[in-house]
């Protein structure tokens, strides 16, 4: 559901499976439990924003949280369906406006505190206080009127507005997962960033900044006792996670065929080009996998407190200026989809209709002309008066991931030709996300991850989400837009909820907030051959959390 920023801008971070669909249903989640011990080494493409989860918002941070953090619910991977996880069951109330969980008895924090209602409240809570800066995740709570303790172990949320994402907020560890409020109590403590405790199967041993993450297993997770749901069946076989930081895509590949990491994403180019001989398809495997999983997308974005962008003439050129067809023909070797919208293109929640800005220069020097821009004083830069005043249209291009700079090279170029001057800015990732936080930048590269199938656009597309650290840092806005989000929120079944996210992802398409760039057809990963797999994938996720040390 909840949507993560992603550093790596065209590549993306491997959002543990998306792709199309093309798995064997057949094979089910391991019903035995698969060989224990050893250590998984794990690449992550930038140091985590922050690991506090009441707050971070970033792919990375999810990556290790989700060894560490749980939430009411778990979700299956071969049936999306949610199932138990620190609640053993749950029930809707009749009227549909609240729901009762019944948490495990005996489940304690890695620190020794024991889970209660009380603290499930708290966190809640917690989410909704404005001094825990948990903006990215409000629009999936703001339904919830509150949180009523019934017992120790009984908790019941109470409904204000129906939502058709309600229990999947609630039960979803991305947004609600539960932590100890004598750890993360204070707001204004900036060491809750650096730490991580939950309940799940393993706890963070070590963390040196720049370099590893380390978790351990858990010898106390409530999982080793209790009878495991069906999606978590077969799970958690390491004894030891270590994630190592390594931001280049080649130095990944090479800490690969070394024996240094035991999994990482492949970019289309490597897959093809770079995965050949020896130790390929002996000591280290490359996969290419489809699934239902919801997809990642790159874009470029406006920031519409610029007044350069504010003109939708403005923001249609500059998608028509970007040359994605030579893009993904040269450097992702056409393995990509064009994005056409605010969403990946797969989704039933798409329209298919809507289709991708072509590169076009003089449609884009038509559509710069009728918004007034003109070379007035020959240097060969577009110019105007805005306010009064003659502004060049010159900007700054941010971005986190230098692997990703050769695709706005020629984007860069391209711009040159039409007249318009974009300055390339590679930027640290905490930085980058500092600047999206407080919306200071021109425009900025990245990705989103997939999110949930049953997607809600509030969270990046609604006007109320642009407030300072919210998902919508480019300050959209568009009054049919969030009518229709409003609208369609409420609307719990699915089908009937579809056509109106099809008319908001044709809005969005129209306004081209983003220059969409990228959706990939495939999942491209590479596993050395010392890791044990149930399968290639699942049907809605990869399925790391499965893979054992063989």
């Amino acid at each position: 559901m909840f949507k993560y920023i992603s550093v790596s801008t065209i590549l993306f971070g491997l959002l543990i499976g998306s792709g199309v669909l093309a798995v064997d249903a057949k094979i089910s989640i391991a019903e035995t439990r698969p060989p224990q011990g050893g250590v998984f080494y794990y690449p992550l493409n930038a140091e985590p924003e922050r690991l506090n989860p009441i707050n971070s918002n970033d792919l990375v941070s999810r990556y290790v949280q989700e060894y560490v953090i749980e939430g009411l619910l778990t979700t299956n991977p071969e049936t999306y369906a949610l199932e138990p996880g620190l609640a053993e069951k749950w029930e809707e109330g009749k009227d549909g406006m609240s729901y009762t969980f019944y948490l495990r008895k005996g489940v304690k924090f890695h620190n020794g505190e024991e889970v209660t209602a009380e603290v499930v409240k708290w966190n809640f809570e917690a989410r909704m206080n404005d001094a825990y800066k948990a903006f990215n995740i409000r629009p999936y709570l703001e339904n919830i009127k509150d949180v009523e303790v019934v017992d120790k172990h009984t908790v019941k949320f109470n409904i204000k507005k129906k939502y058709f994402g309600n229990l999947d907020a609630i039960g979803s560890f991305s947004i609600l997962g539960i932590v100890p409020k004598s750890v993360y109590g204070d707001p204004k403590d900036k060491k809750a960033n650096k730490e991580l405790v939950g309940t799940g199967p393993y706890v963070l041993e070590k963390y040196n900044k720049g370099s590893l993450i380390r978790l351990k297993r858990n010898p106390n997770w409530w999982g080793y006792k209790a009878e495991l749901p069906a999606g978590l069946k077969g799970t958690f076989n390491f004894d030891n996670i270590q994630f190592r930081i390594v931001k280049e895509d080649n130095v990944r590949l090479e800490m690969l065929k070394k024996g240094n990491l035991d999994f990482s994403e492949l970019t289309p180019e490597q897959y093809v080009k770079q995965t050949e001989g020896k130790p390929w398809g002996t000591k280290v495997l490359k996969k290419e996998v489809m699934n239902n999983s919801p997809k990642s997308y790159g874009f470029v974005a406006w920031n519409f407190k610029n007044p350069i962008f504010q003109d939708k003439n403005v923001r249609v050129a500059l998608a028509h200026l970007m040359n994605r067809e030579l893009m993904n023909e040269k450097f992702r070797f056409n393995k990509s989809i064009l994005a056409t919208g605010p969403w990946y293109v797969q989704s039933p929640y798409a329209d298919k209709d809507v289709k991708p800005f072509n590169y076009n220069t003089q449609t884009a020097k038509d559509l710069l002309t009728k918004a007034g821009w003109k070379d007035t004083d020959k240097d060969g830069i577009l110019d105007k008066l805005i306010n009064g005043k003659k502004v060049s249209f010159v900007f700054s291009l941010m971005y986190a991931n230098r692997d990703s700079e050769k695709y706005f090279t020629i984007y860069k170029e391209d711009l040159k030709k039409a007249g318009i001057i974009a300055n390339l800015k590679v930027v640290e990732w905490n930085s980058f996300v500092k600047s999206l936080d407080e919306q200071k930048f021109d425009a900025v590269a990245l990705g989103w991850g997939g999110g949930s199938v049953n997607n809600d656009p509030k969270q990046i597309w609604h006007t109320e989400s642009s407030k300072a650290g919210g998902s919508n840092f480019i300050s959209y806005s568009n009054k049919e837009v969030d009518k229709l989000i409003d609208e369609g929120r409420t609307v719990t079944d699915n089908d009937k909820r579809k056509p109106l996210w099809q008319k908001v992802y044709r809005l969005i398409a129209a306004d081209a907030p983003y220059a969409f760039m990228f959706i990939n057809k495939f999942e491209n990963y590479a596993v050395t051959s010392r890791m044990g797999l149930p399968k290639d994938t699942f049907q809605y996720e990869v399925g790391l959390s499965h893979w054992w040390v063989k």
